[in-house]
């Protein structure tokens, strides 16, 4: 089993797929701060890889910016909930000088919160909300890891958990 780096400098084991998660995992990247997103985008679908998913069941798909993954992740739910194991939504929003920061975080998080209440697939959130690029960068493959490569691993736990739910119903 092989492991990643987390942010906190400690190695995280990547989770076995349970015998039952069997559908698909999307992961929906943000294309606004590319550099950063597409970096932690990679990070998600090699933990994916790397934990024996099939690669035509990660299905990996850009939105412009990060206030449309929520549209993207309701979208696969909508359409596609009775095959989705689970969401991860990648996106990176730097502080700025205006409110829009405040803005762009607070849509995205309330709905990533809002889906995930529904309780259909996980929805997991890999949004960077940091102060300067220095910061993104470092979590994007740098220093403190990648948190794309994390949320993969929540992604992979919160499908096993749901299997194991189904499982003992």
């Amino acid at each position: 089993m092989s492991t990643i780096l987390n942010t906190n400098g400690t190695s995280v084991q990547i989770p076995e797929i349970h015998k039952d998660v069997t559908g698909r995992f999307y992961v929906f990247t943000a294309d606004w701060n590319e550099k950063i997103t597409h970096a932690l985008r990679d990070g998600a679908t090699g933990v994916l890889r790397r934990s024996g998913i099939a690669k035509d069941h990660i299905i990996s798909m850009s939105v412009p910016g990060t206030v449309e993954l929520v549209n993207a992740a309701a979208a696969a739910l909508l359409h596609d909930s009775a095959n989705t194991e689970a969401i991860i939504v990648i996106g990176c929003v730097i502080r700025g000088d205006t409110p829009h920061f405040d803005y762009v975080c607070e849509i995205a998080a309330n709905g990533v919160a809002r889906l995930n209440a529904l309780g259909k697939a996980p929805v997991v959130f890999g949004v960077l909300t940091v102060d300067n690029e220095q910061q993104a960068l470092d979590r994007a493959g740098g220093i403190l890891g990648n948190k794309g490569a994390e949320a993969a691993v929540a992604a992979i736990e919160m499908a096993n958990l749901h299997a194991g739910i189904r499982e003992n119903l």
